[in-house]
């Protein structure tokens, strides 16, 4: 497919990048913590750090990795935390000691966390205490030899971080009694650092950088191999998407998701280190209260977030309290952005959601709209820099403008492969290089991209393809509805019919009411035939609503699968 969308960057911006101006991450970091030695990086509860302080801390970490435990280039470090200061210090000695990260969710059951200590072969973790009594179970059948623990608030400054961890442990009681022999807390390991000993290992784009454990397109957790290569790439790539737009060493950034996703991982701790930027770490945004409080201190000019997120903080009154004059970046992404929560949004902060695409396997970014857009347009945007994307149908033809398939990405960012599993890396990509993502959508004659709803989501009725997405968006500008899910249903008459969980803003909503409302707004093949309300919806660790949770066959009868809804609410 020809590329007529170039015209349509802003002046200036190239077609392609230079990746190898910087030989691995640590010469971004190298460059950008010396230019911005004396200014804050990340804050937590209170407690602020500068890139010197960051750097000094992380190169202790990774002499304690080299030299007292001995870790050799290559050796996988698991992180399991929340958005806590420790977490950017640990990630930057471990890439230093020449590591692999491997990110973990720090609310995994035992049997994830077993799964995937064991996959990516880690024999060192880092952890949280409130996570150490799911550890216990799980790690004598792993190879977990050396473990770093710590709480919540160690890092933040004296008096508080004793009160914090006191409130945490014995008045809320969130960290379980759990005994796991010849652990070390974190501030020893740092403790035991010496820079003097520290040797910089020399890293090249072909070095592993993360693991990435993600479901992928084929639902089975895999670990996405990224390499240095990948992660320089897709930071300049963005630097090439924001050029002009933000200003080095001023901006102030929110970082309500967790840094263990790739999303959060790139565009706020990555990108946002090598400009200067400072990190507001949120550890807890469910807690709404807090999250607006803290949003209240902070003079903030970005903000990233996924749907679900933006619509939580608009449907709490406090959030118009917030002040958000001096935002210019609202930057949308891991899920697709509604309509009316973008407007909505836009009307509140008078600075518009910048959707942006892209998945684990791809570092993250693919696909981003322009910075200068005024308002919301549903696209996800157009290929950044150096990145192809071709839209293929069910034979791997490419299709032509305005058709519906499946989005392949080709680019420095795409992922090196799965780790360990060459049959599911060859299930993704091409002959010709191209990563195939998984979902359907459809690229516009300028070269916008949208995005229509995951492959494997997509509801067949009566012949007719039914996209849960068109359906959710529709749903939602419902003023009753706060959160709804759309899924299909095995139907003896129609193959499927479209099903939609509700969760409710008005509590006198009725069901009768929904189904009016729908018929009035879609096609009549679109419109739910079930109706399920529920107190809320399972997500994702960033706020994702789980279809698949809503999905759970309990028996096989005449009529196909009977489907019942989740129960399990996803950390």
């Amino acid at each position: 497919m020809k590329k007529p969308w170039l015209k349509n960057y802003e002046a200036g911006v190239p077609e392609t990048i230079d990746p190898n101006r910087y030989s691995s991450i640590l010469q971004v970091f190298d460059e950008s913590f010396k230019s911005y030695e004396s200014l804050p990086a990340f804050t937590n509860m209170g407690t602020t750090i500068t890139y010197g302080e960051l750097r000094e801390q992380g190169l202790k970490f990774a002499d304690y990795l080299q030299n007292e435990l001995k870790l050799k280039r290559g050796d996988r470090v698991a992180i399991m935390m929340p958005n806590i200061l420790q977490y950017p210090v640990a990630i930057v000695g471990a890439l230093h000691a020449g590591c692999v990260v491997v990110n973990f969710n720090p609310l995994y059951t035992p049997r994830e966390l077993e799964f995937q200590l064991k996959d990516s072969g880690a024999t060192t973790l880092v952890i949280f205490e409130n996570a150490m009594a799911t550890l216990e179970k799980v790690i004598a059948n792993t190879a977990v030899k050396n473990v770093i623990t710590t709480q919540i608030g160690d890092s933040l400054n004296f008096p508080k971080n004793l009160i914090v961890n006191f409130v945490i442990k014995k008045v809320k009681k969130m960290v379980p009694a759990w005994n796991v022999s010849g652990t070390t807390s974190f501030n020893d390991a740092l403790a035991k650092g010496n820079l003097k000993r520290f040797k910089m290992p020399k890293m090249s784009h072909k070095d592993l950088a993360f693991l990435q454990y993600t479901g992928g397109t084929t639902g089975v957790s895999k670990g996405a191999e990224l390499t240095h290569g990948n992660i320089v790439a897709n930071m300049m790539q963005a630097f090439v998407w924001i050029k002009g737009q933000l200003r080095p060493g001023e901006e102030i950034i929110i970082t309500p998701l967790p840094l263990y996703h790739i999303f959060s991982l790139t565009a706020n701790f990555l990108i946002f280190s090598s400009l200067g930027g400072l990190n507001v770490l949120i550890t807890n945004p469910r807690d709404v209260p807090a999250f607006v409080k803290e949003l209240k201190k902070w003079k903030f000019t970005a903000i990233t977030g996924v749907n679900s997120l933006f619509n939580l903080l608009l449907n709490d009154e406090a959030t118009k309290t917030v002040d958000f004059s001096n935002l210019r970046m609202t930057l949308g992404g891991g899920m697709a952005v509604q309509r009316p929560v973008a407007e909505r949004w836009s009307a509140l902060t008078k600075c518009p959601i910048i959707e942006a695409y892209g998945l684990t396997e791809t570092a993250p970014a693919a696909c981003v709209n322009p910075m200068t857009n005024t308002e919301f347009n549903g696209y996800i945007g157009l290929p950044i820099s150096s990145t192809e994307i071709a839209i293929h149908n069910d034979d791997n033809q490419e299709c032509k403008y305005g058709e519906i398939g499946e989005i392949c990405i080709r680019g420095p960012q795409v992922m090196r492969g799965y780790w360990n599993r060459p049959d599911e890396t060859a299930k993704v990509m091409t002959d010709d290089g191209f990563f195939k993502s998984g979902d359907l959508g459809y690229m516009n004659a300028e070269g916008y991209v949208k995005i229509v709803d995951r492959k494997k989501d997509m509801i067949l009725v009566s012949g007719f393809n039914v996209y849960p997405n068109e359906v959710e968006e529709v749903m939602i500008t419902n003023p009753k509805i706060s959160e709804c899910a759309a899924i299909g249903v095995p139907n003896e008459h129609s193959g499927e019919v479209v099903k939609l969980f509700v969760v409710k803003r008005d509590p006198t909503l009725t069901e009768a009411e929904i189904l009016a409302f729908a018929k009035a707004n879609l096609t009549g093949y679109k419109c739910p035939k079930h109706i399920e309300f529920k107190t809320e919806l399972p997500k994702s660790n960033v706020g994702k609503i789980l279809r698949k949770e809503l999905r759970v066959p309990v028996a096989e009868l005449a009529g196909g699968p009977v489907y019942v809804s989740g129960k399990r609410n996803a950390a």
